[in-house]
């Protein structure tokens, strides 16, 4: 055969040109790059389609981001279906505003984009001690986010012009005085009112089915007593552990890296010292930031005449409350303690020298330093085991990657069993029984997760018994498993489940005969006020519910202040029905000015949310805007088969 395709190799090409061509024709570049980028479209802007795959992207980059800055997230929640659709909703969004910013050609300017990365926290820790940026771990930081420094700066450029187009509306809006007023009395309305409960379960006992009302109930209602689906699986999980059980480290180059690194492996530099503090706000008047300066001045040249004084002159004069009654004392502190114009003068310090006059965003300090404390360089055989630790860690990191393409594979080509590749990546094979589609409560790790579940239990696993493709259950963890036993959902036999029957039946029944009276006292009452039998009255606002159900109070607000007293009837479904009686409008008590000053803020914000989600969309009208992909939609967890055999 291969020697064929060699011999004639123009024939083969001509019937290749034949089986290529007509596809181009039939389905056009466009079905290429299509099923190229990502699949189906799952929302549009503008005409241009956001697809599957970029959705899909967007919202792991963006898992990634919180399980970074957020450890202990549960990752569960970020893989929930509301999670991934507003995902897709914020990506909608960026879409209209950058379209936005480009059709009302809203640029950034060189000045402006230096301004904000000056302003960039981040950027500002990557300074050298001499005010220089340091190129290296500027690049560093732009190739962690897949891009090079221009790439990272353009990005900045980018989100810079696109946050123009709702800042017209979010930094000019505002709300009268007399207007916040209005709507925050209404709000925070109180109103006097008595409630009559009705509760499930006062009706219960009275409830007492038959053995026939009892299988006709769950005849009827078999759907709520079903066993959900389970399995019996093995699985196996290459994460960094598993990796670094494969390095050894030699002691050379153990011994290597203790030479390289000795100074930082046995701690940091600490520096002790004493400082005065002349208070100025950042944000201060420059009047005021002057006349504090000129202040540190006249105590700098006090302390340099009288350097012993310093302690006294602090006692008396350094307005930091806190080190200020022990004389400026600082104690020792480490490079990233104190904020940095501080922590540059004093590490560049000798012993017993003062500064001149340090200005940071506290204020002016005048800084002595009165000690340093060298770290004692610590023995290689101290540190052996860390320094093991480290050089595993990293070069488990950089094999993970290649580690992770064979696992990946390997689950693929051999998919009638997980032991080949197990036994090739020396990882262990676990095995689970009981395992379920919603994992039961308590479950953690791997078999918690959603995307591991949803590919046990998807089609080629359940049916025909193959490994699932590798998940990414974790950072640097990836997992495939496969069913070894599968039994269906089912319904229980009502036999092993009738006190579950019971239950539920007794439950509805009450639930009716409680909304019944309830419904009958409120007509009564109507008719008869005078007759109605009230419990003592309470004061409820949307503040101060008084424990008072949220169906039962957002009612008894709905009510119609003119016609008050006036009574009204609350369904609480399972739980039963209420009658309430609202009395009367309870004044709200004035607030403080500051009080007021302080709620009429929030009232603005409001106000201008309400004024940013308005004009957005508008936008979204604009430029056509549309999300293809349908919401999710919640389904009831309330099964009561949990427990069942």
């Amino acid at each position: 055969m291969f020697d064929f395709v060699r011999k004639h190799t123009k024939i083969m090409m001509f019937v290749m040109f034949l089986l290529i061509i007509p596809s181009f024709v039939l389905f056009g570049i466009d079905g290429y790059n299509r099923s190229r980028d990502g699949g189906e479209a799952v929302a549009s802007v503008g005409g241009h389609d956001i697809t599957q795959g970029e959705w899909d992207a967007a919202h792991k980059s963006e898992s990634d981001r919180l399980r970074a800055s957020m450890p202990n997230l549960d990752v569960k929640l970020l893989d929930s279906p509301e999670a991934r659709y507003a995902t897709l909703e914020r990506l909608v969004r960026e879409r209209v505003l950058a379209q936005a910013a480009d059709k009302f050609k809203l640029t950034t300017s060189d000045a402006r984009l230096a301004r904000d990365l000056q302003e960039n926290p981040t950027i500002a820790s990557l300074r050298l001690p001499d005010g220089k940026l340091d190129m290296e771990r500027y690049r560093q930081l732009a190739a962690s986010q897949g891009v090079t420094p221009e790439g990272f700066e353009a990005r900045v450029r980018h989100d810079l012009s696109v946050r123009q187009v709702e800042t017209g509306v979010t930094a000019t809006g505002f709300a009268a005085a007399g207007v916040a007023d209005v709507s925050l009395n209404a709000f925070f309305e109180r109103r006097e009112v008595q409630i009559a409960s009705f509760s499930t379960t006062d009706f219960a006992s009275k409830v007492n089915p038959t053995d026939a009302e009892l299988e006709a109930f769950y005849q009827a209602n078999q759907a709520l007593f079903q066993a959900p689906e389970q399995a019996s699986i093995e699985y196996v999980v290459l994460d960094l552990d598993s990796v670094k059980k494969s390095i050894s480290i030699n002691d050379s180059d153990l011994k290597s890296y203790y030479e390289q690194n000795a100074a930082r492996l046995s701690g940091n530099e600490e520096r002790r010292a004493s400082h005065i503090l002349i208070n100025a706000a950042k944000d201060a008047p420059a009047a005021d930031r002057q006349k504090a300066k000129a202040r540190a001045d006249e105590l700098l040249q006090a302390v340099r005449k009288s350097p012993d004084s310093f302690a006294d002159v602090a006692k008396k004069n350094s307005q930091d409350t806190g080190s200020a009654a022990n004389g400026g004392d600082l104690d020792f502190f480490a490079r990233g303690a104190m904020v940095k114009p501080f922590e540059d003068a004093a590490f560049a310090m000798k012993k017993g020298d003062i500064s001149d006059v340090v200005e940071s965003d506290f204020g002016y300090h005048i800084i002595k330093l009165t000690d340093i404390k060298m770290p004692k360089q610590r023995s290689f055989e101290e540190l052996r085991s860390s320094i093991e630790a480290d050089l595993k860690t990293q070069q488990a990191s950089t094999k993970f990657a290649e580690t992770a393409e064979a696992f990946t594979n390997g689950v693929y080509e051999q998919s009638d069993s997980l032991k080949p590749i197990a036994d090739k990546l020396k990882l262990e094979l676990r095995t689970a029984s009981n395992v379920m589609r919603k994992p039961a409560p308590g479950t953690t790790g791997v078999l918690a997760n959603a995307k591991f579940l949803a590919a046990i239990f998807g089609p080629d696993a359940v049916e025909k018994k193959r490994n699932t493709e590798a998940v990414e259950t974790a950072p640097n963890q990836l997992t495939a498993g496969r069913i070894t036993q599968y039994t269906p959902s089912r319904t229980v036999p009502f036999a092993d489940v009738r006190s579950v029957v019971r239950d539920r039946l007794v439950a509805v029944r009450a639930a009716e005969m409680a909304k019944k009276e309830g419904t009958e006292k409120l007509a009564a009452w109507k008719a008869a006020p005078a007759s109605a039998a009230m419990p003592v009255p309470v004061v409820v606002s949307r503040d101060q519910s008084q424990n008072v159900p949220p169906q039962v109070l957002g009612a008894a607000l709905r009510v119609d202040a003119s016609a008050l007293p006036a009574f009204v009837g609350v369904d609480l479904g399972a739980q039963g029905f209420a009658v309430v009686r609202v009395n009367k409008i309870v004044p709200r008590p004035a607030p403080t000015e500051a009080a007021a000053k302080q709620d009429r803020a929030q009232f603005a914000q409001w106000w201008t949310a309400a004024e940013n989600q308005a004009y957005y969309g508008l936008l979204k009208e604009r430029f056509k805007a549309k999300i293809i992909a349908a919401p999710p939609v919640r389904t009831s967890t309330d099964l009561p088969m949990s427990a069942a055999k």
